[in-house]
């Protein structure tokens, strides 16, 4: 059986403008909500270039933290590796079981209960119908709503939602772990139970990927870093294990 693995060659994303009418302003606007670059395509259309020919490998053992400015590339990046994106060229090679956890709230239906909500997220995330059926009742206890479940989740508040998509979205096993900021959800006790679930899922992974602003974070948790500006990959450094990095100062004293 082949190891956990992602390998990109040569991807590229690229958004379109399909109105080229204002192209000044649009460039100024896209330019700072993005970070991309722009180009053109094989029809001479207009386009953003999220991620601009990105070559990388990520193995077994791998916490990588996706770090740049705002725009640089690091989400699109991460959905792209969810299968969200579509690169327009290029070669995409995930191997593994991949969970992500990018948008809490999506597949969510505001007519649907919060168990019904459950088992919908739940086949959006790859799972199987008896792996939901296995794992709801979990899933309902780690969100402490009890009742509420039996509502609409248009009932809901924006933290219950996030309570509801957190608990979901972290009940599934995998192999790849991908994750845009390290959430903080809920009230103080439920955020502290909240990360100490991250850490488990983070560590049982066999890869990470984390995109995130927090330098703190990624000395914490990874052991690579992927820095991205304008869409492309301008340094790939690997780290010094915490538990290393130590000793050789307990040794130099």
């Amino acid at each position: 059986m082949l190891s956990p693995h992602i390998i990109g060659q040569g991807l590229v994303v690229e958004f379109p403008l399909f109105d080229n009418a204002h192209r000044s302003l649009k460039k100024a606007v896209i330019r700072a909500a993005t970070g991309g670059r722009f180009a053109q395509d094989a029809g001479n259309h207009l386009v953003v270039r999220a991620l601009d020919n990105l070559n990388f490998e990520c193995r077994e053992g791998d916490r990588i933290g996706l770090v740049g400015h705002n725009g640089s590339g690091k989400t699109t990046l991460l959905r792209v590796l969810s299968g969200v994106f579509e690169p327009v060229r290029g070669h995409l090679e995930v191997q593994g079981r991949v969970s992500s956890i990018l948008d809490l709230s999506m597949g969510f239906d505001p007519d649907a209960s919060g168990l019904e909500n459950i088992f919908l997220r739940g086949v959006m995330l790859g799972m199987r119908p008896q792996e939901i059926h296995a794992r709801v009742n979990e899933i309902a206890e780690f969100s402490e709503l009890g009742d509420y479940l039996h509502l609409p989740i248009r009932a809901y508040s924006s933290g219950m939602l996030l309570r509801l998509g957190f608990a979901t979205s972290t009940s599934i096993e995998s192999e790849i772990l991908l994750m845009d900021e390290w959430l903080s959800v809920g009230d103080a006790e439920f955020r502290d139970k909240a990360s100490q679930r991250l850490e488990d899922l983070a560590n049982r992974a066999a890869i990470l990927v984390l995109a995130t602003h927090d330098a703190t974070l990624v000395d914490r948790i990874c052991n690579r870093v992927l820095r991205l500006e304008h869409g492309r990959i301008v340094e790939d450094v690997r780290k010094e294990p915490m538990q290393d990095v130590q000793a050789a100062k307990e040794d130099a004293v």
